[in-house]
């Protein structure tokens, strides 16, 4: 296999909850999943992936429960389901106080607080992490998170267009809010910040009114890395406008590349080089140092998983209650108001209930690589190459062991195939990412919003 152009860039993924993606794993005597409200338990992991010169901590989250299997939260809760979950933003400044280059990539939903605030709240974080922040944007999908908070589930479609004005007005306070030079910190002027290089923002759209200054000084990077994650339509032309780095699903190179290559397009048609935007895919992996070591922890943890667990996470994905199925009966997957890629791509390969928990074997939807260093190499780098994807976003399955057999034993390996980074470049999180410094490209949506007409007209 010929060398890849271009590094390998890696994130772990991981959530404040107990199971995430490999579920009923919290059972394992090994796993520490049950400790997620711990500072402890974050500081750790945070130090351990830095060892490991990963590039991010990608921290999903959801503001709902999943009460669509069975109708109910009877498997989320006994299997804890992202179910307790806790807060994504309060866990990053204790592992940025533990680390120097880790970027972290926080999940928040744009409905779930007004742009004023929200914007202060990610400021606040940039510049306690010295730049190293991230932000997935999500206009969620959960019916309970809308009825929580006594509203509607928006149209699928409705939820990105809200997401783009949401965006707007975040630019507009961002970066156009406060000049680089605003802040002066002169003692013997006594001026801290000048007022004539600070503008207020009003904007008037068809969900939001704003009039206000952003609260907070420029921090490192002033906008977050933008993560998006939407695979519809919609949500490709959404990422091909505003995101960074893009999260796909593909069960296949051919898929993937297909998913890159229209992400990319879409970028180009938005006025952005293509390669303003690195996309992941979500993998699990189980290293050893023998293909055989490697077999035998696959089926160790076989033992502990659940793949009803697994169903029901697919449920809510879905909006599709697989309880109500035989495991052979057809299911109907009609387009509904959850993640439709998800249901198109369920849809299209005709999967039975069977097939579904055949395929959660390990309580989950991702392919899982187990092997030793050089098959699992092999198959990142093929995945790079022929899939065409930047990078991966690596799920747990026991904690801290998923995360430190992968740095052991497999990061090596792509070290000396020249595959993957032997120390971190300089800067903040979006420098390390694209090398091209720490605010938002020209050529980026954002840049429209830098003056003050654009902020204030």
């Amino acid at each position: 296999m010929t060398g890849a152009a271009k590094q390998i860039r890696l994130n772990a993924f991981n959530m404040n909850c107990v199971g995430h993606i490999n579920h009923g794993l919290w059972t394992h005597p090994r796993d520490r999943s049950a400790e997620y409200n711990t500072l402890r338990y974050w500081t750790d992991q945070a130090k351990l992936l830095e060892r490991g010169l990963f590039d991010g901590m990608f921290i999903a989250d959801i503001l709902g429960v999943y009460d669509i299997y069975g109708g109910g939260i009877g498997v989320t809760a006994r299997e804890a389901v992202q179910l307790p979950v806790n807060d994504p933003t309060l866990i990053v400044p204790a592992m940025a106080a533990v680390t120097e280059h880790l970027g972290f990539g926080i999940t928040l939903n744009v409905f779930a607080e007004a742009p004023y605030t929200f914007a202060r709240r990610l400021s606040t974080l940039d510049h306690l992490t010295g730049g190293r922040v991230g932000w997935n944007v999500v206009t969620g999908y959960l019916e309970s998170a809308h009825r929580g908070r006594g509203e509607a589930l928006p149209a699928h479609d409705r939820r990105y267009d809200y997401a783009d004005e949401y965006l707007e007005v975040l630019y507009k306070l961002w970066e156009g809010s406060w000049d680089d030079a605003a802040v002066r910190r002169d003692r013997e002027a006594r001026v801290f910040s000048d007022p004539a290089l600070i503008r207020p923002v009003s904007h008037r759209g068809e969900f939001l009114s704003v009039d206000g200054y952003h609260l907070c000084e420029p921090s490192p990077q002033r906008t977050p890395v933008l993560y998006q994650a939407g695979a519809s339509g919609r949500g490709r032309a959404f990422a091909g406008r505003h995101a960074e780095c893009v999260f796909i699903s593909a069960r296949d190179k051919d898929s993937a590349r297909e998913a890159v290559r229209a992400i990319r397009a879409e970028a180009a048609a938005a006025g952005r080089d293509p390669q303003d935007v690195k996309v992941f895919i979500g993998i699990a992996a189980i290293p050893g140092r023998t293909r055989a070591e490697a077999e035998d922890k696959r089926a160790e943890y076989m033992r502990y998983a659940s793949a009803e667990a697994g169903l029901a996470h697919f449920s809510a994905s879905t909006g599709i209650d697989f309880s109500r199925y035989g495991l052979d009966e057809p299911i109907s997957y009609a387009p509904g108001n959850a993640i439709q890629s998800a249901t198109a791509a369920a849809a299209k390969r005709g999967l039975t209930k069977r097939d579904l928990l055949s395929e959660m074997g390990l309580g989950g939807r991702y392919a899982v690589l187990t092997g030793d260093a050089v098959a699992i190499a092999d198959e990142l780098q093929s995945w790079v190459e022929e899939g065409e994807v930047d990078g991966f976003n690596l799920s747990r399955i026991v904690v801290p062991e998923s995360f430190s057999d992968f740095i052991d034993v497999v990061i090596p390996e792509l070290q000396d195939r020249g595959l993957y980074k032997t120390g971190y470049a300089p800067g903040s999180f979006r420098n390390k990412l694209f090398g091209q410094g720490d605010r938002l490209p020209a050529r980026h949506a954002a840049q429209a919003y830098r003056s003050a007409a654009a902020v204030t007209g």
